[in-house]
């Protein structure tokens, strides 16, 4: 930074909030709606049984409820079975 620089007050503007019609109104709540619920949930990542994996989570922040798992815990509890392999979940043969 220059020794010889100086610092200027810049004007500040305010932004309006626009008046919303009807049928924006319905939009907007809806939104704030969505913005509400998705704020409760939060994605918490573990570390998998496996070294190297993880187990994605989507909590409801209210409840403690899980309300999503990647992979799900049938998925988890194939993996740990000794004859699990690769394309094992789905039998291709006719």
């Amino acid at each position: 930074m220059n020794a010889d620089a100086t610092i200027r007050a810049v004007a500040a503007v305010k932004a309006e909030t626009p008046l919303q019609s009807g049928a924006d109104h319905g939009s907007s709540s809806r939104n704030a709606e969505d913005a509400e619920r998705q704020a409760r949930y939060r994605l918490v990542i573990e570390q998998g049984p496996r070294a190297g994996s993880f187990v994605y989570k989507t909590l409801d922040r209210e409840t403690g409820e899980i309300v999503r798992q990647l992979p799900s815990e049938e998925v988890l509890k194939l993996r740990e079975r000794d004859d699990y392999g690769v394309g094992a979940v789905i039998n291709t043969t006719a």
